[in-house]
């Protein structure tokens, strides 16, 4: 409500201010702007005829919402590649993936030969209580084939109010025939962070920034803390590769997390009111032990934001390949009940003050991972923010980064990237970016 009322301040006193002006210059001011006004309102006239013509002599007769979400999300999407109009739906599941939490089941699942497959069950949820497994094949849903739909459909009809019960026609390999397991709808939260021990250095990954991430990475550092032991500990790996990013101020809380003053990023708007630092609270929750940030190509967003500002704080080595380069800030506008839309108001900076747009982060130790000979003829690398069309220009100008690899082994034994991290976090490996000099921060 603050927001929008000193908007609506700032409107009323910029209109004040006009009028004055124009009484001032009579003749002058009022033509220009009249003209202005008329040549909007000629264009907005233009889209009206067209409208008309589509909706009287098209092939076909189209139905009209169908037409003005296709005008909206053409207006919104020729602005750049990440603004867009959501409809009610797409708005919903956008709501769902950054709550981080909804009514389901608890299962991980894929698509395979017309079958829903379950690729693992999330502990203590109903489907694990349930006795579901990994590789069970989900032939039915409440009776309806899974044949008919596809992987988003079939998602959409086991998630479902909590407390409501679901019927799963399971086939599981070495049992004859299918059988029905019937599980109880509960609050299933998307685990955005993961964590293990390899050895003395506590492993975190965070795979994308919703509401649940901050709570996430806490608890991960007490579990490590309390499994190798909180002085024992060497150090840690927080691996944001692939990580497309998400929640501006979840991607402050992890920022926050490893720092203990500083800036950690700054958003810069059109307007003034839309400037915002964000400083990092006293107390790091690591103790101030070593850290290693692991990205690639397919780091963008969120992760650019905690990598940029553990680099410029010289609190961690960022370890991989060159990031994405998606520094810019969506703001989600709600619409009532016709949905809401998804508009770039503001560039972020890192505490040295980059504009990662379009260029990314480049890593202070690169790491290119070893192909298996399946991919050696396949085209690993993302395109990069650079490459979208209609992407914002980095305001610094100069070159723009391109694309880097985003590949990451499914073996941890063979994930170069990985084990340099390791080995430099137990001794066994140097490099001169490790560790980073604390006096070199950027001045706060």
């Amino acid at each position: 409500m603050i927001r929008n009322a000193t908007l609506l301040l700032a409107g009323t006193i910029i209109g004040a201010a006009a009028t004055v002006t124009l009484s001032q210059m009579p003749g002058l001011v009022p033509t220009a702007a009249q003209a202005a006004v008329s040549d909007t309102y000629r264009q907005l006239n233009l889209f009206g005829d067209v409208f008309e013509r589509v909706r009287a002599d098209y092939v076909e007769k189209p139905e009209d919402s169908a037409l003005v979400e296709a005008a909206v999300n053409g207006m919104l999407t020729s602005l750049d590649p990440h603004s867009s109009y959501m409809n009610p739906k797409d708005f919903k599941d956008m709501q769902v993936q950054t709550r981080g939490e909804f009514g389901g089941l608890g299962i991980e699942v894929t698509m395979e030969d017309g079958a829903v497959k379950v690729v693992s069950p999330i502990d203590d949820t109903p489907a694990a209580k349930a006795g579901i497994q990994a590789g069970d094949l989900i032939v039915a849903i409440d009776g309806d084939s899974v044949q008919n739909m596809n992987l988003n459909q079939a998602v959409e009809k086991m998630r479902g109010a909590v407390n409501t019960p679901i019927t799963l026609q399971i086939q599981r390999k070495g049992t004859a025939k299918p059988f029905d397991v019937k599980i109880v709808r509960d609050v299933i939260r998307i685990q955005s962070v993961k964590w293990r021990a390899e050895g003395d250095v506590g492993y975190i990954r965070i795979s994308s920034f919703n509401e649940q991430t901050f709570d996430g990475l806490k608890t991960a550092i007490e579990k490590l803390d309390d499994q190798i032991g909180k002085d024992k500990i060497k150090g840690f790996i927080l691996d944001l590769r692939n990580n497309p990013g998400g929640l501006l101020d979840q991607a402050v809380a992890v920022g926050d997390t490893f720092l203990d003053h500083g800036e950690i990023v700054a958003t810069r708007g059109r307007h003034s009111d839309q400037n915002t630092r964000y400083d990092a609270r006293p107390g790091d929750m690591t103790d101030g032990k070593p850290v290693i940030v692991l990205i690639n190509g397919g780091s963008a967003s969120a992760s650019e934001i905690v990598a940029g500002a553990l680099q410029d704080q010289k609190r961690a080595t960022i370890l991989g390949t060159r990031s994405f380069g998606k520094g810019s800030v969506q703001t989600i506008i709600p619409l009532g009940s016709n949905g809401a839309i998804r508009l770039t108001t503001a560039r972020y900076y890192t505490p040295a003050g980059r504009s990662i747009q379009a260029k990314g982060i480049d890593p202070d130790i690169q790491v290119l991972q070893d192909l298996p000979p399946e991919l050696k003829d396949q085209v690993t690398d993302t395109k990069g923010e650079a490459s979208l069309k209609g992407h914002l220009a980095n305001e610094a100008g100069g070159q723009e980064g391109g694309g880097s690899q985003a590949y990451v082994p499914p073996e941890a034994k063979d994930d170069k990237q990985l084990q340099q991290a390791i080995g430099l976090l137990d001794g066994k490996q140097a490099n001169s970016a490790f560790p980073p000099d604390p006096k070199a921060a950027v001045p706060n």
